[in-house]
């Protein structure tokens, strides 16, 4: 029968997948209708605002599209909106299936702030909304003319966060707010203000009014900032699986580097797309920038080996620390695992420990408990091709340690 951390372990993955598949969802139908939008062309005489031929799947597409509404309402309307708002509710459940139910493993880091974990959590639900209402204010300002101040503005909000919530959790749990944070402005962009101005147009067209083009064009430029921003989004999503990228006091430097990757990457594929040319040195730009994040990633983290060694075990390590069994998971992880996962691994030419677990102490290993067990225990995932040749008898200790100390 499955225990509890094999189920929880399930959840998460479903959970992670559904959020993969309304990403993959969104961000291509919004890359799709940026590149199509640039891409019109605007010299043929009539109605349109500009008309585009494609050719796919072994047929021919005629679009056209219209400034601020065609004359009637069509018969049939497709609305694009479901995909970012199943992202961001699958991106919410995520956050909370393994931040805030692992808070103390994977969310709160005391040598940065000494935090319960509802008020861990408290501060990662809260600050997501933050984002938005300073952004949205600033769209509403005189500064909604000036799109270049405005990305200037949303930029420096962003390196603001990113430095505060390094300062507060740990660096993956910092990277990975980061990105909902910026996820959350995005939707924010749908729910708020494109799909009501979408509305209002359309409440005008069957009402027989004439539409004000405002509302296309305040549409238009929040949908152009998450096309900007979708790109670092992606990045700080799969952060938390190289402790290169989040396991270094300059992680904010890094994340806040990656936005502005994005800026290049994007405004070349924008620039094609509108026929303006290939601006290559945004190539070149991006290999600096990615260079620059790369050297920063040298940098050690905010912990210390003595540190690590010497702080107290918290009542869920302490529960596991003395558990029947304990002393034996010990030696086996210590004999079969710490070689890689140390902080100066001295394994082949490993310089860090893969996804930044350490289990070399006591406090390590208790830390870890529930991924020895699902990793090494249950499941035969690590070590990687049992490279450390660990015995089926040893995998049974494992077990049985971890089932005694959550019975």
């Amino acid at each position: 029968m499955y225990d509890v951390a094999i189920l929880w372990e399930w959840l998460s993955f479903a959970v992670r997948w559904l959020h993969v598949i309304t990403a993959i969802a969104w961000i291509g139908s919004s890359f799709y209708f940026i590149a199509l939008d640039l891409s019109l062309n605007r010299n043929i005489p009539g109605p349109a605002d500009g008309e585009e031929w494609q050719v796919h799947g072994g047929g021919f597409y005629h679009i056209q599209k219209y400034l601020v509404a065609p004359d009637a309402m069509p018969d049939h309307l497709t609305w694009f909106k479901w995909e970012s708002y199943a992202t961001w509710l699958s991106g919410a459940a995520l956050l909370a299936v393994v931040y805030w139910v692992g808070a103390e493993l994977y969310l709160i880091d005391p040598a940065k702030a000494d935090l319960a974990i509802w008020q861990g959590i408290l501060i990662s639900a809260a600050s997501l909304g933050i984002g938005w209402v300073i952004y949205d204010q600033l769209c509403k300002s005189p500064l909604g003319e000036k799109p270049t101040a405005l990305m200037l503005l949303l930029f420096a909000l962003l390196v603001v966060m990113s430095w505060g919530y390094n300062q507060v959790f740990t660096g993956r749990a910092a990277l990975l707010h980061l990105g909902a944070f910026t996820a959350t402005i995005m939707t924010a962009n749908v729910f708020a203000i494109i799909m009501p101005n979408q509305r209002i147009v359309v409440a005008d067209l069957k009402e027989g009014r004439k539409p004000d083009p405002k509302y296309g064009k305040i549409a238009k430029l929040r949908s152009t900032h998450n096309n900007y921003l979708t790109l670092p989004v992606i990045f700080l999503m799969l952060s938390n699986h190289y402790p290169l990228a989040f396991g270094t006091q300059y992680a904010w430097i890094i994340a806040a580097l990656v936005f502005l990757m994005g800026v290049t990457i994007r405004h070349y594929f924008n620039s094609m797309h509108a026929r303006k040319g290939k601006p290559t040195w945004t190539w070149a730009v991006t290999v600096i920038i990615f260079l620059a994040i790369a050297w920063l990633s040298t940098f050690p983290g905010h912990d210390t080996y003595e540190e690590a060694e010497v702080r107290a075990l918290t009542a869920s390590e302490q529960r596991f620390a003395s558990a029947a069994g304990f002393d034996a998971a010990h030696d086996i992880v210590v004999g079969r695992c710490s070689m890689c996962h140390a902080r100066e691994p001295v394994w082949g030419n490993m310089q860090w420990a893969p996804k930044g677990v350490f289990l070399e102490t006591e406090a390590d290993i208790a830390h870890h408990a529930r991924a020895i067990y699902l990793q090494s225990g249950v499941s035969h995932a690590m070590p990687p091709a049992n490279i450390t040749h660990l015995p089926p008898e040893d995998r049974a200790a494992l077990v049985a340690w971890y089932q005694a100390a959550t019975r």
